[in-house]
């Protein structure tokens, strides 16, 4: 990658500077959730406090994909019939979209990106429970799938005119975006995306897995293998593409770390239409106000 020009570097700055901060409510519950011993009260009184968050996790709760016997009327009965690690994927996923614009200069569509990172996060965390070779938390791998592309999003809000020619080469030319970002731009969205995570106080070993999410099996960790192949798997699959279609082949050494390649690791997944189906309800009460 070309070394970036000092005035290149500032715009990245002040593009990152100018994004949303994450709540401090959502920093709070992943720490809560953390802790195998967090006491669920602590969580509870921590979404209770943000009524955005309340509103939006009894809304999906009540919608007919979950179709409970009864109505749920309160945080507290939501982490009973859903449990912990689902509660918090839900506050992370509303924090996060909560940050997307609904327009931009560039063109981007968010709301396929945001299909495309829900799906890829569900298929993240998926795979880790079934392939995970560690202790590695599969809410980790839901993190860095939500998480992964919002570079992307920067780039759309700040440098338009650039992504929007980054992005007509990439569909001319079925070129990978994140190199056509390299040939317009000079730099491509994992970084940007990186600077952002890390703006954002989360750990450093999540910004490194944001900013390698293309460099298949870089370091060979249980979160980079499980999310590049999440994302490779959500564009075949093509619910939403990110601005992205372009399927990158698996290495020889992710082929022997899931057994087979992309395909074969498809196929071994068996029914994904219920995965789909939930990062569907997910982008789309997330977007609702």
């Amino acid at each position: 990658m070309t070394e970036l020009s000092s005035e290149m570097s500032q715009r990245l700055a002040s593009a990152v500077e100018k994004m949303p901060a994450f709540p401090k409510s959502v920093q709070r519950i992943l720490e809560l959730t953390g802790d195998i011993n967090c006491d669920p009260r602590e969580l509870i009184q921590v979404i209770e406090k943000d009524p955005v968050m309340t509103m939006k996790l009894l809304r999906i709760l009540n919608s007919a994909y979950f179709s409970f016997s009864k109505q749920i009327t309160s945080v507290n009965q939501s982490v009973v019939y859903l449990g912990l690690n689902t509660v918090k994927n839900l506050a992370l996923s509303f924090a996060a979209m909560g940050t997307l614009p609904r327009q931009n200069a560039a063109g981007f569509d968010v709301e396929r990106y945001l299909l495309h990172s829900l799906t890829t996060a569900n298929l993240a965390r998926t795979l880790c429970q079934r392939y995970g070779k560690d202790d590695t938390d599969p809410g980790d791998c839901y993190i860095a799938g939500l998480l992964h592309d919002f570079g992307k999003v920067v780039f759309a809000q700040f440098l338009a005119e650039e992504f929007r020619r980054a992005l007509a080469l990439s569909a001319e030319q079925s070129m990978p975006l994140y190199l056509a970002e390299r040939e317009v731009i000079g730099t491509d969205h994992t970084v940007v995306g990186g600077m952002l995570v890390e703006k954002w106080q989360f750990p450093q070993q999540l910004v490194n897995n944001i900013r390698h999410h293309h460099d298949a099996c870089l370091n060979g960790n249980t979160v980079q293998n499980c999310l590049f192949a999440a994302n490779q798997i959500s564009k075949q699959l093509a619910p939403g593409c990110g601005g992205d279609a372009v399927v990158e082949a698996f290495p020889d050494a992710l082929q022997a770390y899931f057994g087979g390649d992309l395909q074969g690791l498809i196929a071994s997944l068996g029914d994904l239409s219920g995965l789909l189906s939930e990062a569907s309800l997910f982008a789309r009460m997330s977007r609702e106000d």
